[in-house]
């Protein structure tokens, strides 16, 4: 059935061309010797017999926000510039694109390297880039942030729940316990470290419940 409708469909379009364009001597004869080309080379290549098999685009793959886009408003507020910088980033890590993420905020950096929240932002997106390990990069990110605001509690908070999502959790309870001790009675960011402090005692012991199931087997 496929050379039926291939032979035909070159016979229309060389009457048509013969017809309409006026083709005479060699200029027909080249244009046969193309659609003569054509055929050889679908009766050398083509395929007519297989079944059809049409491909799906590639879908994008939604990711719940994450901890610090989550938390961040209320430990940073929304009204300055990075804010809007990492709106835009968490569009990209909500897609998924940890990559695109980073170097968005890192392009923000450029024109703000003295911003303390982009490089809070900046150690985050390099923490989920690489998949959950606090890696040498993120690591001097936290630390630029610390440097810049030094009384603020956002680089210490953050940092730690970095280093709790890649399982260090002691590492994690210590900066934490550190900033309660060091916050003020009525700070409002207090009830935050606590709350932490409490998810991480709960999983540790979960950690703990699943070990001994996996013993007592």
């Amino acid at each position: 059935m496929g050379w039926i409708f291939l032979l035909a469909l070159a016979l229309i379009v060389f009457a048509a061309l013969w017809r309409f364009a006026r083709l005479e001597g060699a200029g027909l004869q080249l244009v046969g010797a193309a659609m003569l080309i054509a055929l050889a080379g679908y009766a050398w290549q083509g395929r007519p017999n297989l079944a059809g098999s049409p491909t799906r685009a590639a879908e994008q793959r939604e990711v719940p926000e994450n901890a610090f886009s989550a938390m961040r408003h209320d430990m940073l507020g929304r009204f300055d510039n990075a804010d809007a910088w990492l709106t835009m980033a968490d569009t990209y890590l909500r897609a998924g694109d940890t990559e695109g993420a980073a170097q968005l905020i890192g392009a923000a950096l450029k024109a703000h390297p003295d911003n303390a929240t982009l490089w809070i932002g900046y150690g985050n997106a390099l923490v989920l880039h690489a998949g959950g390990l606090m890696t040498p990069a993120a690591e001097l990110a936290f630390r630029r942030a610390a440097a810049l605001a030094p009384r603020h509690p956002a680089p210490s908070f953050f940092y730690g729940l970095s280093l709790a999502q890649g399982g260090r959790l002691d590492e994690a309870e210590a900066i934490w316990r550190r900033l309660l001790a060091t916050a003020p009675p009525g700070a409002r960011w207090r009830g935050q470290v606590e709350e932490q402090l409490m998810l991480l005692e709960r999983a540790r012991a979960i950690v703990a419940q699943q070990r001994a199931q996996a013993q007592a087997r």
